[in-house]
């Protein structure tokens, strides 16, 4: 039994009242033995979802204009008032780095591209194999056709 989890169903754990619960976590990057690494950069499909206060459409559009002008890698953003998604491939190590990188995008460019205060409410990073499948099998995201800056 891994340390924290509880011994049974009925509601016994292995620590004491008022101990905090110890979480454990495999490293980013982190290898079984005898496999292969797999340090080579990849290719993550990420859409970043944030919300907020309600903002001019005008000055949410312009401001993921800005961003796309800036960050030419981005490949649609679609926004309405209060919350805006931004769909982009990441190449990256792993998908850790993926993800820290595509946590960081929306707070490190608010200033430079006049972004509303919004705060990030969703994330997901798929891997290009992953990506392609689900189009495949018809429930994946779209493909985002027409590239570019889009109300909802």
């Amino acid at each position: 039994m891994r340390p924290g989890a509880a011994a049974s169903r009925g509601g016994a754990t292995s620590r004491l009242p008022g101990e905090e619960r110890t979480l454990t976590s495999v490293a980013a990057g982190a290898r079984y033995e005898g496999e292969e690494p797999k340090d080579l950069p990849r290719l993550w499909h990420v859409t970043l979802s944030v919300s907020g206060d309600e903002a001019p459409l005008k000055e949410v559009r312009r401001g993921l204009e800005q961003l796309a002008h800036d960050h030419p890698f981005l490949l649609t953003s679609r926004y309405a008032n209060d919350h805006a998604e931004i769909r982009y491939w990441e190449e990256a190590r792993d998908l850790h780095d993926a993800a820290a990188v595509a946590l960081r995008l929306w707070g490190e460019h608010r200033q430079t591209a006049k972004l509303p205060p919004w705060e990030i409410v969703g994330l997901e990073v798929i891997d290009r194999e992953t990506y392609h499948q689900r189009i495949s099998e018809g429930y994946g995201p779209l493909p985002a056709t027409p590239v570019g800056v889009h109300p909802f």
